[in-house]
């Protein structure tokens, strides 16, 4: 099952050039897009026992998991001031200093490349498990100059963040500032016909730029993920 992120910069900056007017028609569905391949270790020699389907989900993450141990030290040494300031237990750190944006993401998922987005990182288990980053220029200097964030966000979930074929329903919007500058989170709800996906997103204008960020997972396991999830949003922050 794949995860639908779908926030391109095309219709990103349509639904922000008429959030104030949610009726008009939705964006363009973008596509999936390829995941980056992951290679594991050989399986041991035919004539052992083959492990079980659980016991092989679990050493198919294990083998993610030491392979994103060295990654992480290799892109963020722990001796980094920037990674002891920003890392938390059980999360890797991403520091985008050329587009100006930091968060943090579950330890364990994996990133991925998906057209349209700047930053993909997803669960190699559970596809519906992700966090993705998005960025568009934009003349407006403050993300209170689109509107409240009840209208924002509803202009973002029906035409941006999820399929025209998806029921949506937005639980809560919310504003915050973070060094100076405004933000909005929402959390909202996306049914398909065969899942339902439970996302929040947190939005901010800095730099030049409206930056998007959306995290989620399938409804059957948002009350597992949802206090993981909320790290990553309260995480996010844009540099000036």
């Amino acid at each position: 099952m794949a995860t639908s992120l779908q926030n391109s910069p095309a219709s990103l900056h349509r639904a922000l050039s008429s959030s104030a007017s949610p009726h008009q028609g939705p964006a363009p569905f973008l596509g999936h897009g390829r995941k980056r391949a992951v290679q594991f270790q050989a399986k041991a020699a035919a004539s052992e026992a083959l492990p079980s389907l659980e016991h092989e989900r679990t050493g198919r993450r294990q083998a993610f998991i030491s392979g994103a141990i060295a990654t992480c030290v290799s892109i963020f040494p722990f001796n980094s001031k920037a990674f002891a300031a920003e890392g938390k237990k059980g999360f890797q750190v991403v520091l985008d200093k050329k587009d100006g944006y930091s968060f943090l993401y579950p330890f364990g998922w994996q990133e991925v490349f998906i057209q349209g987005q700047d930053k993909v990182f997803k669960d190699v288990i559970e596809p519906l498990e992700s966090v993705s980053v998005n960025m568009i220029e934009t003349k407006k200097k403050d993300i209170r100059d689109l509107g409240s964030p009840q209208e924002v966000a509803e202009a973002l979930i029906k035409k941006v963040l999820a399929p025209s074929t998806q029921k949506t329903k937005l639980v809560e919007a919310s504003e915050h500032e973070v060094d100076g500058k405004s933000y909005y989170s929402f959390e909202f709800i996306a049914q398909a016909p065969n899942f339902t996906r439970h996302a929040l997103s947190t939005i901010c204008i800095a730099n030049g730029k409206f930056y998007t960020l959306t995290t989620g997972a399938n409804e059957r396991r948002w009350g597992k993920m949802k206090d993981k999830l909320h790290t990553v949003i309260d995480s996010f922050k844009v540099s000036a």
